[in-house]
């Protein structure tokens, strides 16, 4: 919607005149929006939340602006030099209102009137020291407005606006005024007089006292200045028409009001107050027989508007025999008015008898209509359906909005909803009493009776006392004759127990102690408050700092009897139903206080997401519940929800109570009572050889280094370790950190410094290096090293990424004044040797600049450790994982483990949405784990599917992803309950083991529900292999079941298939039954294609191996790559076929180079003809040629399906794997619920689906009731949708470049409706999205896939199709495509295949080759979003 002229002139002047700016929603937000940021610096901008007080702000601005008035006139603003911008819509009744609070009231009819009476406005303010008030009308788009230059007003702002003080004068002159003149109109007494009379001007003198003559003086001065300004005059009063007129009419609305009618003469209104009587009574000649007081007021609560008061007031000056007759009028809309239709409004109002008002122009539609219901923010609306769902019927908002067009505008305050809520309990004590009265009915039928006295007894239960009570009405209507029944009847609706809130914002906690949320505390009624408190964490401290919010929960447990709870829907969805629920179910008032933080409707819900964790994690907004009924019966009434803080919490108790021990157990005693002479001696030499060493080393003549780094993936801190030994071995005093962790402060004192720095995102410093680079301030003798890829932003627009941190790095430092003592550096991955081609040269320039280059270095460099080391040092996988998890100091492993732990299916991670804060608050990262289940062809039990559930709860987030390798996946475990999860997922008879590190990883297998004895036979054979290939290690059961190893030390451990060292990189096996491919087999190391017989059953495989997803962004030695087929085998040979296979990927897979170490690199490099013969070297036997087959989807079959047994199976829609609650999609309780009663198994899909499988006729239709209730039956979704999927990157992803399953949903929103408008709503579009190139989603198989590269860019993929896209360019890409596509596609071709056809991309023939035809084929190459 455009923002109208008017308001835009408005808004900038004020912008431009004033030293701060105070709004609250309203007309002026669009122009705020359209500000750059950098601006509002300049003349700070202060948002007030809806329906707030904007006095303590004002009282320390001296600007305002907003829609509408306050609610209470601003009278201790009066003598503030303060200007209140109002724009009325329609009617002026509301902004009249303030006229009697301050000194100057200034209206404006038009767009440009608005714009110089703005101007003016600003001027009165500042000279005069007074509040003005200045309404205008909104218009319409097509005003013109003749706006004064920035420049201008910038340059001049000081000398016109009366800035600062001279000579002890406000606006910097001699005498106060705006030139060195007296004012004119004045007298020697400052007393105003009107202008020189005239023959046909009345004589009668209107006496003016002082304080209003000198208030006129300061409007004229002022209204002078403006005209020097705008070239434009401004008047108080505006005449026109007919010179010697019979009618005078005085309009005050947005039409100036101008018609050509014989002997009517016009006068528009700008000021209102001080009103100048004298020059009213000027215009009004003595012809004049008729004064029309025409104003644009519809809703004046008395029978006359000040402004006809002040006008008949003026009149009673003239003697009563010339006095004309005074008439008040409404001013409508008069765009279509004419002059014959003033000459009717004439007769009609000189006609009509004095006490009624007509109309000039069309009713305003203010006055047609009702008053709007006001708009509830669609963010909020997120509480709303919570309490929908759990109320249902039984829900009242007292308060609604709906409430507005029955009852006011005044029916959404607390005060009104508190008293409609009192309303309600006593007409249900009136029922209750009248039930009672009722019962002492000798003559009442016993059956009645036996109704009434039930319902007695159970009126407070929620589910009885309605059945019940329809019982009774139905008794009663039959014929009860009794006055109780009648008022029985009367009351009905209160034999529903209601579930009665009160819903605000945090606004109510700015004047707590009288305010009607106060009331509601204190009322000790039934009644449930909830308070949405929407400021953002990251703007908490952007707020007025003179607007104090009270803490209502503190204020309410004060109070005693009040339940409290703090909760908030992006951090835990089942503390907020367990807080509403208890408010609901407290017998007295309760609070439940809502953190919803957004800044406009358009905020997305990821970013709420992130703003809640940030609040939660540092304590800014903790999770509560306080409920005072616990203390009656011996219960602590307090429960503290929030984990983070509960956890620091108990680290604060352990370690006290582990200090109190240690002084228990040994006490502190005198070393001379513990210790001898001679020891005591050799500690002292020993002390004093090392000081001595010190000094010598010291004593050397070079100068000390310090080494900073910064560094994400590692690469630039082994750079920096490696330098740092290499400075050492040439005797130099090295000191090497993390730039985050150096003291700024002290870095001016160091005489050299180094910097070495990778590049993060787009361009952006490492995560442990950016709050250096934003407080860096020191002048320094210095180098720069920068690491980065040039390949990576290919596109011209984002060279500059290349190796940003470091160049910038250098850039600052050089503008503080520092000195390099040796030039920067770059090292680029691009490069033969990767960074190590720049380093080369860099690093003897260093030795150089510090005079040690002559220096001999003998020793030899110690080898980097790599993974292959800490596998083999890790004793068969055990590493120090059993001391970590003793060690209670920090919530992380030791960085070797955290590599061991992967082989037990376990990552450490850290919560990277509240990272950054977490730094800055010098505490250590939000550490947790995530754990992956080992769930060979994702099948699980019923019981097992409870146990994931519960462990999700007890140990975990509260919710779990199903996974693209058929599994469960549980996130934000920390390190105390690893234990204690892995313990509970072995009693479910699952493990963890080798669902992750470089061992084979979870077997898939495809669903295929309705062929279920040909599941059974793959299944068995995945399970099989999964089984074969499995470590043999004891470590596991040692570590995490506490298990021993035989014999302690004597036993062991052999890893007949690994050895000490496992697999080079991970290994990845597939099995799919044709023709459906819903495991992507050929994205797997190996696969199995099931071959079907003539009878149905298995008759084995075809066999393929080197495929595999991961890339490194810029990398061309790395690509994805699918499966190539090896050949036929039988079924009884398919384990010792994946065995063999994995073996001669042990000994040959490339182990000095990770990013090349896959199945996939080892085949091209071996070829494929050579690596076949040595598997059946191993396998003693030759392949079979390969049976044919056919695969025509890899998606899956979502709904119902019967198979071959008669058992019912069932593919649910989970998006993106993700099994929790939310409002409306409560489908982790729907899952238990089926769970509870399935009789068959669940089968989990590699799309990150779920099947519920097998289910027995008898039990469909609980089933079925259990879909629909929970509505997991719904699939209702394009076909885009249904076929997409993403990675879980950020926040628990180390590897995350960008958002993936918390975007995607959003991205496929948008591309979903050009689907719908091309009419592909039910046409399948493979979509996936990764977080990184790592590729767990298996985008590079996909239609259309995304990439992330850094936040908010992704790699675009139809092959490769564009290098590096954001939202608004994958959209004006997809748009014409997809139309495309709809329009010319042949009959059954997919999107994938059209995009070739169509010349859009070539087509892949081998992984080597994926990066041919990159950005685009032909014209489709520079296609430019």
């Amino acid at each position: 919607m455009p923002i109208a002229p008017s308001v835009s002139a408005v808004a900038r002047v004020a912008y431009l005149s004033s030293d701060a700016v105070v709004d609250s929603p309203s007309e002026f937000s669009l122009y705020w929006k359209s500000l750059p940021q950098s601006a509002l610096h300049s003349t700070p901008l202060t948002i007030l939340p809806h329906g707030s007080d904007p006095t303590p702000p004002l009282l320390r601005h001296s600007a305002l602006i907003g829609s509408h008035p306050s609610p209470t006139p601003p009278f201790r603003l009066s003598a503030r030099p303060l200007v209140i911008h109002i724009a009325a819509q329609d009617d002026l009744a509301d902004a009249l209102v303030l006229r009697a609070a301050v000194s100057y009231f200034i209206h404006s009819s038009s767009a440009q009137q608005a714009h110089d009476n703005a101007l003016l406005a600003s001027r009165l303010a500042r000279t005069e020291r007074k509040a003005v008030v200045h309404v205008f009308h909104i218009g319409n788009k097509n005003d013109k407005v003749d706006e004064v230059a920035e420049d201008k007003s910038r340059t001049e702002a000081c000398r016109w606006f009366g800035n600062g003080v001279a000579n002890g004068h406000v606006n910097g002159l001699t005498n106060g005024l705006a030139d060195t003149h007296s004012r004119r109109g004045s007298d020697s007494d400052g007393r105003y007089s009107p202008r020189p009379a005239t023959p046909n001007t009345p004589t009668v003198a209107v006496p003016v006292d002082p304080a209003t003559a000198g208030l006129l003086e300061g409007y004229e001065a002022a209204a002078l200045a403006t005209l020097a300004l705008v070239r434009r005059p401004q008047r108080a009063l505006a005449q026109h028409g007919h010179d010697d007129p019979h009618t005078v009419i005085f309009g005050l609305g947005q039409t100036s009001v101008d018609f050509d009618v014989d002997g009517v003469g016009y006068v528009n209104v700008s000021l209102l107050s001080p009103l100048p009587s004298s020059r009213i009574l000027a215009a009004i000649r003595p012809s004049v027989r008729h004064v029309i007081v025409l104003e644009q007021i519809q809703k004046w609560t008395t029978k006359w508007t000040p402004f006809f008061l002040d006008i008949a007031g003026v009149l009673q000056y003239c003697d009563a025999e010339d006095r004309p007759a005074v008439r008040s009028a409404y001013l409508g809309d008069t765009s279509e008015v004419q002059s014959e239709d003033v000459a009717a409004f004439l007769e009609a109002t000189t006609t009509s008898r004095p006490s009624v008002r007509t109309r000039l122009g069309a009713p305003t539609t203010s006055l047609s209509t009702l008053p709007e219901v006001p708009h509830i923010p669609r963010h909020e609306s997120s509480y709303f359906r919570i309490l929908s769902h759990l109320f249902g019927e039984r829900l009242e908002i007292s308060n609604s909005p709906s409430l507005v067009p029955s009852h006011g505008e005044f029916a959404t305050s607390p005060e009104f909803a508190l008293g409609r809520i009192r309303g309600t309990l006593e007409e249900r004590a009136e029922l209750i009493k009248a039930v009672q009265a009722l019962l002492q009915d000798s003559k009442l039928l016993p059956e009645v009776h036996s109704l009434l006295s039930r319902w007695i007894l159970v009126k407070d239960d929620v589910t009885k006392s309605q059945p019940i009570g329809e019982e009774i009405i139905a008794a009663l209507q039959s014929g009860v004759d009794h006055p109780a029944a009648t008022r029985i009847l009367s009351l009905r609706e209160h034999f529903k127990l209601k579930s009665r809130w009160i819903i605000g914002s945090d606004a109510w906690s700015y004047d707590l102690g009288s305010s009607g949320l106060h009331h509601a505390i204190a009322s000790g009624l039934d009644v449930n408050v909830l308070i949405l408190d929407t400021l953002p964490y990251t703007t908490r401290n952007t707020s007025d700092p003179g607007r104090r919010k009270h803490d209502i929960g503190l204020y309410a447990m004060n109070h005693g009897d009040v339940y409290v709870a703090s909760v908030a829907v992006y951090s835990s969805y089942a503390q907020v139903l367990q807080a509403l629920v208890e408010a609901d179910k407290f017998e007295g008032p309760s609070i439940v206080l809502a953190y919803l933080p957004y800044a406009t409707e358009d905020t997305v819900a990821l970013d709420l997401v992130k703003e809640t964790k940030l609040a939660v994690d540092s304590g800014y907004w903790p999770l509560y519940r306080w409920d005072p009924s616990k203390e009656a019966i011996g219960k602590e009434p307090f429960s503290l929800d929030s984990d983070a803080v509960k956890n620091d919490l108990q680290a604060f108790l352990d370690r006290q109570n582990h200090l109190s021990q240690l002084v228990r157990a040994k006490p502190l005693l005198p070393a001379e009572l513990v210790t001898n002479l001679g020891e005591t001696v050799k500690a002292e030499r020993k002390k004093r050889a090392q000081k001595a060493y010190a000094e010598l080393l010291s004593g050397i003549d070079a100068p000390p280094l310090l080494i900073l780094y910064a560094s994400d993936g590692g690469a630039a801190e082994k750079k920096a370790k490696r330098l740092a030994g290499r400075a050492q071995a040439r005797r130099l005093s090295t000191t090497i950190a993390s730039m985050d962790t150096m003291d700024i402060d002290a870095l001016s004192h160091e005489e050299h410094v180094v910097f070495i720095t990778s590049t993060a995102g787009q361009g952006e410093p490492p995560q442990n290096g950016r709050t250096f680079f934003k407080l860096l301030n020191a002048a320094l003798k210095y180098s720069v090293f920068g690491m980065g890829d040039s390949h990576y932003w290919p596109r011209p627009e984002d060279v500059h990424y290349y190796n940003k941190p470091g160049k910038d790095l250098d850039a600052k430092l050089a503008a503080l004044g520092g000195e390099r003592f040796v030039e920067l550096g770059l090292g680029d991955d691009q490069d033969a040797d990767g960074a190590e081609t720049g380093y080369k040269t860099w690093e003897p320039r260093i030795w150089k600049a510090l005079g040690v280059d002559s220096v001999e270095v003998h020793e030899d460099e110690p080898e980097p450790i790599t993974n292959e080391h800490i596998k083999a040092a890790s004793s068969y996988l055990r590493g120090t994982i059993a001391e970590g998890l003793e060690d209670t100091s920090t919530g992380a492993l030791a960085a070797s483990d955290t590599q061991v732990t992967k082989f037990h299916g376990i990552y450490q991670q850290d919560d990277r949405d509240i990272h950054d804060e977490r730094e800055a608050q010098g505490v250590e990262p939000a550490y947790a784990f995530m754990i992956r289940v080992r769930l060979p062809g994702g099948v699980c039990t019923p019981a097992q599917w409870l146990a994931m559930d519960q462990i999700a709860d007890e140990h975990g987030s509260g919710h779990f992803k199903l996974t693209t390798r058929q599994t469960f996946q549980f996130h934000g475990v920390i390190k105390k309950h690893l234990k204690p999860a892995i313990q509970a997922i072995n009693r479910a008879l699952l493990d963890t083991l080798a669902a992750c590190g470089d061992v084979n990883r979870n077997v898939l297998c495809s669903a295929i529900p309705s062929l279920s004895k040909l599941h059974a036979q793959v299944f068995a054979f995945a399970k099989g292999v999964s089984e074969h290939l499995l470590p043999r290690t004891t470590a596991y059961h040692e570590i995490w079941l506490d298990k021993k190893l035989v014999a302690g030390e004597a036993l062991k451990d052999f890893e007949p298939l690994y050895g000490e060292f496992y697999l080079p990189r991970k290994f990845k096996i597939a099995v799919a039954v044709p023709p459906t491919n819903d495991v992507d087999l050929f994205a797997n190391d190996v696969g199995f294609i099931a071959i079907v017989d003539k009878r149905g059953g298995l008759s084995g495989f075809n066999v393929t191996a080197g495929g595999g997803m991961g890339v490194t962004h810029g990398n061309k030695k790395t690509y994805p790559r699918t499966g190539s087929i090896l050949g036929f085998v039988t079924p009884e040979q398919g384990t010792v076929v994946a065995e063999k296979i994995m073996l001669v990927q042990r000994d040959n897979g490339n182990r000095l180079d990770r990013k090349n170490a896959r199945l996939k690199y080892t085949i091209d490099r071996m070829g494929l003809d050579t690596f076949r013969e040595e598997v059946e070297k191993l396998l003693g036997f030759q392949f079979q040629p390969a049976r044919p087959y056919t695969f025509d989807r890899n998606i899956d079959d979502f709904g119902w399906q019967t198979g071959e047994d008669s058992n019912h199976h069932f593919t649910c829609f989970i998006e993106n794997g993700r099994v929790q609650d939310e409002p409306g999609r409560d489908f982790k309780t729907a899952l238990q619920e089926i769970a509870k009663i399935h009789k068959g198994v669940f089968r989990l899909t590699a799309n990150q689906h779920l099947i519920i499988s097998n289910i027995p006729t008898a039990e469909l239709p609980e089933i079925k009731r259990l879909l629909a209730h929970y509505k997991l039956d719904n699939l209702d979704f394009t076909g885009l949708r249904l076929s997409s999927s993403a990675c879980v990157a950020f926040p628990t992803c180390g590897l995350a470049m960008a958002e993936s399953e918390r975007y995607l949903p959003l991205l496929i929103d948008k591309v979903e409706k050009i689907c719908e408008e091309n009419g592909l709503r039910n046409d399948s579009i493979v979509m996936r999205m990764t977080g990184c190139p790592n590729g767990c989603a298996r985008p590079y198989i996909a239609e259309v896939a995304f990439v992330g590269k850094a936040p908010g860019t992704y790699l675009m993929l139809l092959g490769i199709y564009r290098e590096s896209v954001t939202e608004p360019e994958i959209l004006a890409i997809l748009g014409p495509m997809i139309k495309r596509y709809a329009l010319e596609r042949l009959d059954g071709e997919r999107f994938g295949d059209f995009v070739i056809r169509a010349g859009y991309i070539s087509p892949t023939t081998e992984g080597k080759a994926w990066y041919e035809g990159m950005g685009g084929e032909g014209p489709y190459r520079e296609i430019a979003a």
